[in-house]
């Protein structure tokens, strides 16, 4: 029993960072029907950032508490990313909108290995170390054992999406937002300024990949200019899994995605004598993915973007 609650711990843990993730992959498609395969990429800016703005901390504030100094690390990433996610948009994307599906997957992968060779020339080809800033003593839940920076992990995550759900429902911005997605042209005689909102998209979503590649650091304690990637191809089969253009089902498809692959990893791992450990977690996720795909194409959600004029 001790060793499920501990899986299904590092599951949410886990799933918590896909989510966040996820989330910014399903509201720029949920808006434009556009996947940003650079987002990973972005995630990894958000790290990189973060350590660097840790770094000049140590240097002028050695004497900060860990959680000021991680809290002031996540809120200098946030606009980092935004800034660089809305330049993807306005320099690659936006006049891409009306052409071929192609057009926009091919740009998004060129972003991509753009993003990535700028992150080397500044920060090195070499993993960094990423500080250890709250305290390693474990806390004990019913014999699991989870670290304080999972805990704070969680509980941004959890404070993130409940922020977004409330911003999308209940604020100006959301409504414009659902109107672009539900139909731009209309939304534009409406009144409703199209641009403004899909820069809007790409920064929130860059703000939630900024809080959890800072805390994938914090979490690993290592970072390098390619971490972006698998993360990136797992938040992207989340929200795939949870309905891609569903909020809702992007986390939902982050903390399952998440929890088969700690509890493939720690069980069938076992079961196969380590043969199929946690070396190969990421073919539990991508099994799973495939098999509720073939029965149910739209994910667990379904997709909520109507088809447009």
């Amino acid at each position: 029993m001790e060793t499920f609650i501990q899986q299904i711990l590092n599951g949410l843990v886990l799933g918590s960072m896909y989510a966040l993730v996820a989330l910014g992959y399903t509201m720029v498609y949920g808006v434009l029907n556009l996947i940003n395969f650079a987002h990973g990429d972005v995630l990894m800016i958000g790290a990189m950032a973060g350590l660097s703005i840790l770094k000049l901390l140590e240097a002028y504030a050695p004497g900060l508490p860990g959680y000021v100094q991680l809290a002031i690390a996540i809120l200098g990433a946030i606009p980092v990313c935004a800034l660089v996610n809305v330049l993807i948009e306005r320099v690659a994307y936006r006049r891409l909108r009306n052409a071929p599906r192609l057009a926009p997957l091919i740009t998004a992968i060129g972003v991509s290995i753009l993003l990535q060779t700028i992150a080397m020339m500044i920060w090195g080809r070499s993993p960094l170390p990423f500080p250890q800033l709250l305290s390693s003593e474990p806390i004990v839940i019913a014999g699991a054992m989870i670290s304080q920076t999972q805990v704070l992990l969680l509980v941004l995550a959890a404070v993130a999406m409940f922020g977004l759900v409330l911003l999308v429902e209940r604020t100006r911005l959301g409504r414009a937002m659902r109107a672009v997605a539900e139909n731009p042209r209309v939304a534009g005689l409406m009144g409703v300024d199209s641009n403004r909102v899909i820069v809007a998209t790409f920064g929130i979503g860059a703000a939630l990949a900024a809080v959890a590649g800072v805390m994938w650091g914090a979490n690993y304690a290592s970072i390098q200019f390619a971490m972006g990637t698998v993360p990136g191809m797992k938040a992207f089969s989340a929200a795939v899994l949870g309905g891609i253009g569903n909020i809702y089902g992007a986390m939902i498809g982050g903390i399952v995605l998440g929890i088969i692959e700690s509890l493939g990893a720690g069980y069938i791992g076992d079961f196969t004598g380590g043969f199929l450990g946690s070396h190969y977690q990421d073919i539990f996720a991508f099994v799973v993915l495939i098999l509720v795909l073939t029965v149910r194409p739209s994910g667990i959600m379904g997709e909520r973007v109507a088809d447009r004029a």
